[in-house]
């Protein structure tokens, strides 16, 4: 009886230690792939592998709106189908490809027919797997994957009418498709598309584990008769599968993709897809993320399960992009193009670097070292195909999306790191030639050294992102022990010196040599990226010391810091849906912040630095559908969540120090791919302060650990001590991020207008009290010793280009240009209508000014009108004849920007009474959405007398229903007005 006792008891005693191991360690369960698909997170639920060239998942939107750009929306209530290929967290709208929908009775190509309702209730998610029932047709669906092949599951109520549709209209902008019939149980095909990415080509190969009894391919959105075997269906838009199902025996259909061929297709449906246990596929998923999670092990005596599920969703959303884009011969589309074989090295896509190189990337240089070294040797094979590294690429295409040319980040990071198995030499030539890129403003500013609203469009935002990744190059130089480029790079990164107004302490644009004028903080525009002033004049992560000997040392430093997060400012400007998650006007919806809490730990307050990054944590994200602040943006947004929950930052990628905050649980184990692993111990108890910590044994006081204290393994113990304890030093000694060269920044040039009727006074001024000399020239050549020396103000009488530096010693600071001009006709003019602030370009001169205007209307040198027709008044001054009419308007759909119906011109003698003389009718349709200019112009065939003339351009008005931002009224956009 003992020993049955006994034994009884070690088997519960066995049974508690399993259950319990397995709840440690099937960290899976706590991930919830619906946190996100609401509010604007713009994620999916259905099932992918880490990184994985499939993500298989509902489509709920086909409109391509922005909330929908990932197919799904959890407001939603319709599904369309399944559809393998879906991006997570974008902010633009691509993929959803072959899409697969099943249905019973009557097959229909109509997707509000073969569409189906459903609801939450029956719709189930974890990691590598998705349920729903279809309500229409009962219908059960079950999707798992494998890293190339998407598997389905459908369970249909007994009928001999069970379909499969599959359409490859679906989604973005069809170029063309084709399908091939293999055999009974197999079809083949490919898809080739433009949306975001403007030249896709997909390949896939279909097999059902029993075979159709009837098919008819779609051709011009109707059924054709039944084909035959091995036939072809050139320019098939899809077709449907007819089966005999019985309800205990589920069809499974296996879709095997490939960027590279239909063959590349089956290849990789063979080699990953060999069965046909569909709960097989779902257990190794599972079992594959399980593996991934455990990366990053997390314990709490809280036991909080909505915590955890937090946690480890966003760890999840890490590990979806990048994204494999390699068949398993190791044969890819490249971005030229043609099929490459990678050697060496897997190769991925879906690179949105704008966002990723903040915490994602160096997320990785941490947990997916090896996954590093493939990045960056598919961005050295993009460079080689297509002469350019990275900025957002997808599918092969590079979309432009965004600025900077951060994939130098990337690299810069990793060397930095130590992380091997890609070539240096090549990277190091790749990034020198990222900064020698012919667009984007790039060599204006390599001239220049900043960039004005004058030169190019976000002018602000890019001057202070070109100058961090000059700063990168400038490390990838010195690692390789280059010098003279080091340094050149060096000086390019402190472009940020010439856009900081020491009189608001903010990064201001410039504007024709002087500051724009007025200036708002808090304004979003077309000067800064997705942001306002505020949110972009804490970027300088390379030289946080600069930055703060420009604001006059740390506790002025320290004030602004406070001020950005305890403003009570309003947002002002036009509205950007990116910029969401306030505190003040920190903006955690968007990636421009997400360095900034962290600042604090560099003027010895890293007090605060927790404090602030506990309120992001615990106010922006949470457990339910809508618990993301903004945009996922392919993983970035939960980096910042899963580096601050471990408790550090890194504030500058390429270099090894991350900042440190508190971490959000008691334990945090890091499990290194070199078998190594570093466990972060945090025993907090209420109302204690953090004193250190102790590694390894010693006793720590900055407020940063090293990356190779990490990669080393060990311990990392946070240590606290009461709030009133003085020793208490903790950070107080913190060193700020600096560079090794300074510059002088470029002087203003002021006048009181560009435009001018007699004459203009002009003053120049330098930015620095302590600088030297401004030396200037009026004939548009640089200023030299030689040049004349600014004493004073004086005028100017005519067309003139000056140019000015600050000399001081041997050294001398960029040039700053200005442009003046006198006005060509000597008559007045009034817009009778009110222009959008943001668009109100130099007032009503802006018509009359003889200045030509770039068709890059972001730089502010349009006149925009919403709402309203345009219309203005011109007093010619005198009775005038007249037989030529003209005004410039401009077109660019997809920024709501569209051609008026008409332009009519209209003459007075007495400013009163006004008779028609000629109106011209716009010819170019809306949704042509080139960039383009257009004059409404007309010569008349007989001269005819006015003093007064009127113009009128009538509004577009309501955006129609295909456009993105149906149901609001469109823009007119107007420039030179000609009447002579």
């Amino acid at each position: 009886m003992f020993f049955c006792i006994l034994k009884r008891s070690l088997l519960f005693l066995l049974l508690l230690l399993f259950i319990t191991t397995r709840s440690q360690t099937n960290l899976f369960q706590y991930v919830d792939p619906f946190i996100g698909t609401g509010g604007h997170g713009h994620t999916f639920p259905g099932a992918v592998l880490p990184f994985g060239m499939v993500q298989l998942s509902p489509d709920t939107r086909i409109d391509g709106s922005w909330d929908g750009c990932s197919g799904y929306h959890y407001s939603d209530s319709i599904i369309y189908g399944f559809s393998h290929t879906h991006l997570s967290g974008t902010g633009v709208s691509d993929w959803g490809d072959i899409l697969i929908m099943p249905t019973v009775g009557k097959p229909s190509w109509d997707n509000k027919i073969y569409s189906s309702k459903f609801n939450h209730t029956n719709e189930a998610a974890s990691p590598g797997y998705y349920a729903v029932r279809l309500q229409e047709d009962e219908i059960k669906a079950e999707l798992t994957t494998t890293l190339r092949t998407g598997i389905h599951r459908y369970t249909f109520p007994t009928t001999n009418e069970a379909n499969i549709i599959l359409d490859l209209v679906h989604r973005d902008k069809r170029l063309n498709s084709q399908l091939e019939i293999i055999d009974s149980v197999t079809v083949g095909g490919y898809r080739m598309s433009e949306a975001w990415a403007k030249n896709q080509e997909i390949y896939f190969v279909i097999r059902f584990s029993q075979p159709f009894k009837k098919t008819e391919f779609i051709f011009q959105n109707s059924f054709r008769d039944p084909v035959s075997f091995k036939k072809k269906g050139k320019s098939a838009q899809g077709a449907y599968f007819q089966f005999d199902v019985a309800q205990e025996k589920p069809l499974v259909v296996k879709v095997g993709i490939s960027s590279v061929s239909m063959e590349g297709a089956l290849k990789n449906l063979e080699a990953e897809a060999k069965h046909w246990d569909f709960d097989k596929y779902k257990l190794d998923a599972q079992n594959t993320w399980n593996e991934q999670l455990k990366k990053i092990e997390v314990k709490d005596k809280e036991e909080d399960p909505n915590k955890l599920k937090i946690f480890y969703t966003a760890l999840y959303h890490t590990s979806i992009h990048p994204s494999l884009n390699m068949d398993v011969d190791n044969q890819y589309r490249g971005r030229d193009g043609q099929i490459h074989t990678a050697k060496g090295f897997t190769n991925y896509s879906v690179f949105s670097l704008w966002d990723t190189y903040r915490a994602l990337h160096p997320l990785f240089t941490i947990i997916e070292r090896k996954r590093t070294a493939d990045f960056i040797n598919t961005f050295l094979v993009q460079y080689q195909q297509g002469g350019r590294l990275p900025m957002w690429e997808l599918s092969g295409n590079e979309t432009d999306c965004m600025i900077g040319f951060h994939s130098v980040s990337v690299i810069a990071d990793a060397m930095a790191k130590g992380i091997k198995g890609f070539d240096h030499n090549l990277a190091y030539q790749a990034a020198k030639s990222a900064a020698s890129y012919t667009a984007t403003g790039i060599p204006i500013f390599n001239k220049k050294g900043f960039l004005q609203i004058d030169d190019e469009s976000e002018s602000v935002s890019k001057t202070l992102e070109y100058g961090y990744d000059n700063w990168c190059i400038a490390q990838i130089a010195g690692m390789l022990n280059k010098k003279e480029e080091q340094k050149k790079q060096l000086q390019l990164s402190q472009a940020y010196k010439n856009v900081f107004d020491p009189s608001t302490g903010h990064m201001r644009p410039r504007k024709n040599g002087n500051w724009l004028s007025p200036f708002y903080a808090s304004e979003i525009n077309n000067h800064f990226t997705e942001g306002n002033s505020w949110q972009y004049s804490f970027y300088t992560p390379h030289d946080i010391k600069g930055l703060i000997e420009l604001h006059g040392g740390k506790q002025k430093f320290e004030n602004k810091l406070d001020e950005l997060f305890m403003t009570e400012e309003k947002l002002k400007g036009r509205e950007q849906s990116d910029v969401t998650g306030l505190i003040g006007q920190y903006a955690h919806g968007n990636e421009p912040s997400h360095h900034m809490a962290y600042l604090y730990n560099f003027v010895g307050k890293p007090q605060k630095t927790i404090q602030i990054i506990r309120q992001i944590s615990e106010k922006f994200y949470k457990g339910t559908p809508d618990g993301l602040i903004g945009n996922e943006d392919c993983g970035q947004m939960s980096a910042w969540y899963v580096f601050s929950a471990t408790g550090m930052y890194p504030v500058c990628p390429g270099t090894t120090r991350y900042m440190l905050g508190t971490p959000l649980f008691n334990e945090v184990k890091i499990n290194l791919e070199n078998g190594k692993s570093f466990t972060i111990t945090n025993m907090r108890e209420k109302e204690m302060i953090i004193s250190g910590y102790t590694l390894n044994g010693k006793k720590e006081s900055r407020s940063s650990i090293d990356h190779n204290s990490i990669m080393n393994g060990g311990k990392m113990n946070f240590d606290y001590s009461q709030p009133t304890d003085i020793t208490n030093k903790y950070g107080a000694n913190e060193s700020a991020t600096s560079v090794s060269v300074s510059i002088i920044p470029a002087p203003l040039i002021i006048s009181t207008a560009q435009v001018f009727k007699d004459k203009t006074e002009i003053k120049i001024e330098s930015l620095n009290s302590k600088s030297g000399k401004i030396l200037y020239t009026l004939d548009g050549s640089e200023p030299t010793m030689s040049s004349k020396v600014y004493t004073t103000s004086f005028f100017i009488d005519k067309n003139c280009r000056i140019n000015a530096k600050v000399f001081s010693g041997k050294e001398s600071s960029a040039v700053t240009e200005a442009n003046f001009f006198k006005l060509k006709y000597g008559y007045d003019i009034a817009i009778i209508s009110k222009p959008n602030p943001q668009y109100a370009a130099d007032g009503p001169q802006t018509l009359i000014d003889g200045i030509t205007a770039d068709p890059d209307w972001r730089k502010g040198n349009w006149l925009g009108f919403q709402y309203q027709d345009f219309e203005c008044l011109v007093d010619l001054k005198k009775i005038t004849s007249l037989d030529h009419f003209s005004l410039e308007c401009l077109q660019d759909s997809r920024s709501w920007i569209i051609y008026p119906g008409n332009v009519s011109y209209f003459g007075s003698m007495d400013g009163k009474t006004y008779e028609p003389i000629a109106s011209i009718d716009n010819q170019i349709k809306a949704d042509d959405y080139n960039l383009q200019l257009q004059r409404f112009e007309t010569n008349l065939p007989f001269k005819v007398n006015y003093r007064y003339i009127k113009i009128v351009a009538k509004n577009f008005g309501k955006l129609p229903d295909w456009h993105a931002g149906k149901g609001d009224e469109a823009f007119i956009f107007v420039n030179e007005l000609e009447i002579n």
